[in-house]
């Protein structure tokens, strides 16, 4: 197997423009260069230690895939730490995964003040210390041979909706393999850059857009936060041939202002996850720029590939091993039944989670063996991800297990219903989720960024042939921006713990009624809340979001002018 190592020191004696990042350019020589003075000092810090892992607290700077680059050289791994995290839960997560050196910039100073860290070494890197320190290093070069295929290079945290994030360990191996397998899938090359918009402390960024540079020899173009506005413009600069998205990226692109020479630029293709078939559609018309939805677990123990002739709306073909299971029964569910339209009318049976039941690649977690357990239940790899699958064998995200409703003693997805609600004229964004029903189960929640009329909504849903009658939101929060994670995923977990008792408005109707929607008054809530208790549910309906695997302080608010239609 091939290692990252080698991918970096091939880089070495290459005079081609290779990373670029606002006013600066490296050529490939110097990226190796780089990485292989970060990789001889890191030996020297940290000599024949017992777990070489490297936190990298930063944006996307060069110093990011300078650090990636000389974790590969040495044999260590690091460590990528969340920016969005604070106190106790930042540092948790570096002392987690046994980070002895953090590397960070002035910027983050602030996080770090007054967090216990025993035993850990800060590493300023916009500083003149940091600079002093690295310059009598500069002579090195890259040694790719003491770097093994096995030796571990990423610990990241993978996101969800509760308890502590998990550190998904990947491999040297495993990394440079993922790189070459998108590589070949689209065609990549030494002329293409590869255009990084996403945070390097998430895996999408690293594994689907780093790796493939590498393997490609492809240059890279840094961004060191995600812009709407300034996605184009960044193009067109670096001349960016591909790029990777998560969440709600392309929606937020989506909604900057049209212009007339939109499809004036260099792209070939984008490859993610949650864009959602309207938005690929209308990113293509308004771009020219096909979007690849694509399926992986961040662990790598299940991955779907797209090929030509996936139908719209799918991810791909199921390959060996892969089956859409009914978590409690573990029977696999029944291929998904659709209407004249390509409308799902049987998510009720057909959606379930997506299970490999053959060989896979996932290498665990750092120092969380219950989790790993889970993952693993009864040999088969769980991916905690729900999908359909159609009677030719492709398969269809349907959003997370967690994000499955119980309405009236019917399983729901909330990704099909969210579907179904996007295409709401007023609305700019959509998310769907449960909240808890007072006697049993759960009621269907909806929040919508955007314009909203109550009685055109109402109207809206009668028309909507696939909703079936339990997917109606029993209550509809309207915001004006959503709330994302640092990802850009729709913040789910605090939308879901504030449920119907939020500062910003929510309408609502009773259970199975058809007419328009209401708002919902301080004497409805206190009558609602009579109810829990009558039922000893009070204590469902929580008054503070809870922590998310992303942190408590992640949430920011998207500053979006409303959808262009």
């Amino acid at each position: 197997m091939e290692t990252v190592a080698e991918l970096v020191g091939r880089q070495w004696g290459d005079d081609r423009p290779g990373l670029w990042f606002e006013e600066r350019t490296l050529t490939r020589h110097e990226v190796a260069a780089g990485a292989a003075a970060r990789a001889a000092l890191l030996a020297d810090l940290l000599p024949r230690h017992a777990h070489p892992h490297v936190g990298v607290l930063l944006d996307n700077t060069p110093e990011y895939p300078l650090w990636l680059g000389a974790a590969a050289l040495a044999g260590a791994a690091v460590a990528g730490i969340n920016p969005t995290r604070r106190g106790p839960e930042l540092a948790r997560d570096i002392l987690h995964t046994e980070c002895r050196i953090v590397v960070t910039e002035r910027a983050h100073l602030p996080l770090l003040g007054g967090l216990e860290l025993p035993g850990v070494r800060l590493l300023v890197t916009d500083t003149e210390p940091y600079e002093r320190l690295l310059a009598p290093y500069a002579d090195a070069c890259p040694d790719p041979t003491r770097a093994t295929p096995r030796d571990r290079l990423l610990l990241y945290f993978t996101s969800g909706s509760t308890g502590a994030p998990k550190a998904a360990i990947c491999t040297q191996g495993r990394l440079a393999a993922a790189g070459r397998s998108l590589a070949a899938q689209f065609a990549l090359g030494p002329d293409d850059v590869h255009y990084i918009c996403m945070p390097m402390f998430h895996g999408n960024a690293v594994i689907a857009d780093w790796a493939p540079a590498l393997a490609a020899g492809a240059g890279v173009a840094l961004r060191r936060r995600f812009s709407a506005s300034g996605f184009l413009p960044d193009v067109r600069r670096y001349g960016a041939t591909y790029f990777t998205y998560v969440g709600r990226a392309v929606q937020y692109v989506l909604a900057t202002e049209p212009r007339p020479d939109d499809r004036d630029n260099p792209l070939r293709v984008g490859f993610g996850t949650e864009a959602g078939a309207v938005d690929a559609a209308a990113f293509e018309r308004r771009f020219g720029v096909r979007l690849v939805e694509g399926y992986g677990s961040s662990e790598g123990g299940a991955a779907v590939q797209w090929a030509p002739g996936t139908p719209a709306g799918a991810v791909g073909r199921a390959g060996p091993g892969l089956a859409v299971l009914d978590p409690d029964t573990r029977e696999e569910c029944p291929p998904a039944a659709f209407d004249e339209a390509g409308r799902l009318v049987n998510g009720d049976r057909a959606i379930g989670e997506l299970v490999n039941r053959g060989p896979n690649p996932f290498e665990g977690y750092w120092r969380n063996p219950r989790a790993e357990a889970e993952r693993r239940r009864g040999g088969w790899y769980w991916t905690g991800d729900l999908f359909y699958r159609d009677a030719e064998g492709f398969l269809y995200f349907a959003g997370r297990a967690d994000d499955r409703l119980r309405v009236d003693s019917e399983n729901l997805a909330a990704a099909v219903i969210e579907n179904i609600l996007a295409r709401y004229e007023g609305a700019s964004a959509v998310a769907v989720y449960a909240v808890p029903d007072p006697v049993a189960g759960d009621q269907v929640m909806a929040t919508l960024a955007g314009d909203f009329d109550p009685r055109g909504f109402a109207e809206f849903l009668a028309a909507q042939p696939d909703l079936g009658t339990k997917m109606a939101p029993r209550f509809v929060r309207v915001a004006e921006r959503m709330p994302v994670t640092a990802t850009n995923k729709i913040h789910r977990a605090g939308l879901r713990a504030e449920g119907f008792r939020c500062a910003d408005p929510v309408w609502w109707r009773s259970p199975g009624s058809s007419g328009p929607y209401r708002r919902l008054t301080a004497a409805d809530t206190v009558a609602l809340e009579a109810r829990y208790r009558a039922r000893g549910r009070e204590h469902l309906i929580r008054k503070e979001p809870p922590a998310s695997t992303e942190g408590s302080s992640n949430v920011r608010r998207q500053g979006l002018e409303p959808r262009t239609r």
